[in-house]
């Protein structure tokens, strides 16, 4: 099998890492790497890691070309640009994925009040599969769009989900405290992420009004089976790579530590990329660096009667282009683990 690829804003830190991972997949050619920047560059100019394995050139969106020579298109831009793609893809044969919110939210108004932008693809919406294998994967199998999750919404529902599906605690005493390094902000310049604002500090921002909220109530209320609301918090950590979730909930009656964690456990059991950790030793970004895993660590608070939930993943790949790379093995029902197997970096 050789599946043809195309990115699609490349030459971001999201389509950068498709590229890196994709450079080893043994079944994806890739034919073209999009860009507005850096057009006719070669690519492993822009990102000199990657020189060697890849041979490319940045070139100009060329919608037609793509549709006629890829079998799977990312689409790695932010919110707002995927639409007009995705109208065109539609009904072609060619399965997009989508690393941006245009199709993660299944209503529009939701998507139009916390983007600020008109949804111009509604009639699309039916159509989209939120692209969180461990909870999605048969929807994924059958999909042409695949709405790629969010990397905070990552960490929190699979933090989340078994105690949920229970109905172990109280939905509504979740906080999810929830901390980010500096790729999250992606590769554009902007004051926040400016080496000397970002170096020897800790901040949170987007109180409140984050745009992942929407979408972690979402999927969270779909494992319920019932709406649901959560306070979430973001940070920005002084660290290129990982977020750390650190999730809160009241539990509706005692249970033993034990009894949980053999349920994350369970739940979680034929999971390649999550893992849960044994007793003692709570998740750490530096341990799932430059993987798709997700790490997990369950704790139950008797004094206060709260259970505490760790999740580390990294940013970019689990959080964004390895969980997009995962969506494509299942889609041409390869294994998940194709190209994203093996353990991360370390120190």
């Amino acid at each position: 099998m050789t599946i043809r690829v195309g990115i699609i804003g490349a030459t971001g830190y999201t389509g950068a890492e498709l590229v890196r991972i994709l450079s080893r997949h043994p079944e994806v050619k890739l034919v073209a790497l999009t860009t507005k920047s850096y057009i006719g560059k070669p690519f492993w100019e822009v990102y000199p890691h990657l020189y060697k394995y890849n041979q490319l050139d940045g070139e100009e969106m060329n919608l037609p070309y793509l549709l006629e020579s890829c079998d799977a298109i990312f689409v790695a831009l932010p919110h707002g640009h995927a639409m007009p793609i995705a109208l065109e893809a539609a009904g072609r044969g060619v399965k997009l994925i989508d690393l941006g919110a245009d199709f993660r939210l299944f209503d529009y108004r939701v998507y139009e009040k916390w983007y600020k932008v008109e949804h111009k693809a509604r009639e699309l919406l039916p159509t989209a599969v939120y692209g969180l294998p461990e909870l999605h994967r048969e929807k994924i199998k059958d999909a042409w769009l695949v709405a790629n999750p969010g990397c905070y919404p990552t960490s929190a529902i699979l933090a989340l989900a078994p105690l949920l599906e229970k109905k172990l605690i109280d939905p509504g005493t979740i906080i999810i405290d929830s901390k980010s390094g500096v790729s999250g902000s992606g590769r554009g310049l902007s004051l926040g992420a400016h080496f000397s604002e970002v170096n020897e500090n800790f901040k949170a921002y987007n109180v409140a009004v984050h745009r992942h909220t929407p979408e972690i109530e979402q999927e969270l209320g779909r494992v319920l089976g019932e709406e649901i609301t959560v306070s979430f918090t973001p940070h920005l950590l002084p660290v290129t790579r990982g977020i750390l979730s650190t999730v809160y909930a009241r539990l509706k009656s005692p249970i033993e530590q034990e009894q949980v964690r053999s349920l994350y456990l369970d739940y979680y059991r034929d999971e390649l990329f999550v893992r849960v950790r044994p007793e003692g030793f709570l998740p750490q970004i530096k341990w799932v660096a430059g993987t798709n895993h997700c790490d997990l660590g369950v704790t139950v608070d008797p004094r206060t009667g709260r259970v505490i939930v760790v999740s580390a993943i990294d940013n970019v790949v689990k959080g964004a282009s390895g969980q997009a790379v995962q969506n494509l093995n299942i889609l041409f029902g390869l294994p998940e683990d194709t190209a994203l197997a093996g353990p991360g970096l370390y120190p």
